[in-house]
């Protein structure tokens, strides 16, 4: 179970019309965007002595007794990976100041929230405007400007922004392997190095870094397996919505605006009315 903390969205305000509630961005969220964004997106074969296969995807921090077991093919007999192989790795989170997506506020209360949409509620704008001209040009939908204009506002908790590292590892047996597997990344922006990530209808920025850096023993003579090694390091700039389980989903809130306030008079509120109303005068106006 969650624990229970005020809701982001302020469920007193009178002016609430409905909730909806999405998924939360978490950390989590943001892994599984990269993760599936390589092994399902990119989705890449390459040459192998059994054919053209696809390339295995492994989240490596990962309990290794979990890898072994969740799929066996992924290691021989002695417990080291079949290559070619690539490995997805987390490192550092920073919350940075510098790098911030476009909603950026200095806002310390937990209730904070920002604007995503706003649209016309045309019934009751029409309501309006139609009071307005009955009353003043004694006309229905008589054309005239109307300042009564009713919107509804939608309405998230605001986000906080994270940079996130991440290294891709490529390990294979033989150059052409790592061509082929090094090639899809190397396109990845097309000739910028951006790309966007998407999970659960949160979308993120990525950011591939121009150099990718080789390891490979071949100029060792020795009798150790052939190897060659790249190190891909990718930036994603995410956000949090919501304290994952430490708090209620977060929920997106719909409002609508006043635009017109009325205050009743004294006698109106007491109910009385003056003495010194005409009797001529066959209705009152309060």
């Amino acid at each position: 179970m969650a624990r229970k903390k005020d809701d982001f969205a302020g469920i007193d305000d009178p002016n609430i019309l409905h909730e909806e509630i999405i998924m939360p961005s978490t950390i989590e969220n943001i892994d599984s965007s990269l993760f599936e964004f390589v092994n399902d997106k990119l989705d890449i074969f390459c040459t192998t002595n059994k054919g053209f296969e696809k390339v295995p995807v492994v989240w490596v921090s990962a309990e290794r007794a979990y890898q072994i077991k969740n799929d066996k093919g992924l290691r021989d007999k002695n417990g080291s990976f079949i290559l070619p192989v690539i490995t997805v790795e987390r490192g550092s989170m920073e919350k940075s100041l510098t790098r911030k997506g476009g909603v950026f506020g200095g806002s310390t209360d937990p209730n904070a929230s920002v604007v995503i949409a706003r649209r016309i509620k045309q019934d009751k704008t029409r309501n309006f405007a139609n009071a307005d001209a009955k009353r003043y040009d004694k006309q229905n939908n008589f054309p005239r400007k109307n300042k009564k204009v009713v919107y509804e506002t939608a309405t998230i908790p605001l986000p906080t922004y994270i940079d996130i590292t991440y290294t891709i590892g490529i390990s294979t047996q033989y150059q052409q392997q790592l061509n082929e597997i090094t090639t899809p990344f190397l396109n990845v922006g097309r000739p910028v190095n951006y790309f966007t990530l998407r999970k659960n209808k949160h979308t993120y920025e990525g950011f591939i870094d121009s150099g990718f850096a080789l390891d490979a023993n071949i100029s060792n003579l020795g009798e150790e397996e052939r190897k060659y090694e790249t190190k891909i390091t990718i930036k994603v700039l995410g956000y949090l919505i919501g304290d994952d389980k430490n708090q209620e989903t977060p929920k997106v809130v719909w409002r609508q605006n006043a635009v017109d306030v009325k205050i009743g008079r004294e006698r109106v509120i007491l109910g009385d009315k003056p003495w010194n109303i005409s009797p001529e005068k066959l209705k009152y106006r309060d």
